[in-house]
């Protein structure tokens, strides 16, 4: 995938619920499925990963669902589907190791101490965890909370819980490397 195109999805991927939720005031549904399309294509030509195939074609049926009917629930539900996707890449790295978090931590220190690869494990289980929390609150607002609460939480304040979690992480891993710096 070209920067350029990947800085676009990556902006489009940010910005998905408050421009659906804007963008609501002056198309419908079956238009606004075209953004969704966007994402899905792009995702399909960044991958080689079969959970984002999976993934972009479930995005695909979504937004050819809110395409034919017209609706916004199958556009809401987008949110829900990329922190299921998510959880599946970070729940198989934990069962086949090295964990995604262990993966990271070894760009920038390939030879990672075990007490790194314990911790990056650790770290893998709370995205896990973060990730059931939050596809599932995505999923709540989709279903039962009106348009401006659900592009607030999808669109803000799971932006905002994510960035307290790297924030906390990264404090943490700092007095984890420091005890056994020391120890």
């Amino acid at each position: 995938m070209t920067r350029a195109r990947v800085v676009v999805f990556a902006l489009l991927s940010l910005a998905y619920p408050v421009l659906v939720y804007l963008g609501s005031d002056w198309f419908e549904p079956r238009w606004l499925s075209f953004l969704l399309f966007a994402l899905a294509l792009l995702r399909a030509l960044s991958t080689r990963q079969p959970v984002w195939w999976w993934t972009t074609g479930a995005a695909g049926v979504l937004a050819l669902v809110a395409t034919l009917s017209n609706q916004m629930l199958p556009l809401k539900l987008y949110p829900a589907l990329v922190n299921a996707a998510m959880l599946a890449v970070f729940a198989v790295s934990l069962r086949f190791p090295p964990t995604v978090i262990e993966r990271i931590a070894r760009v920038a220190e390939p030879d990672l101490p075990a007490f790194a690869v314990v911790y990056t494990r650790r770290v893998t289980q709370v995205w896990c965890g973060f990730f059931i929390v939050n596809g599932s609150l995505a999923l709540i607002t989709a279903l039962y909370a009106s348009d401006r609460v659900w592009a607030f939480y999808n669109g803000v304040l799971a932006y905002a819980m994510m960035g307290v979690l790297f924030a906390g992480e990264w404090l943490v891993r700092r007095q984890v490397k420091a005890a056994h710096a020391h120890g």
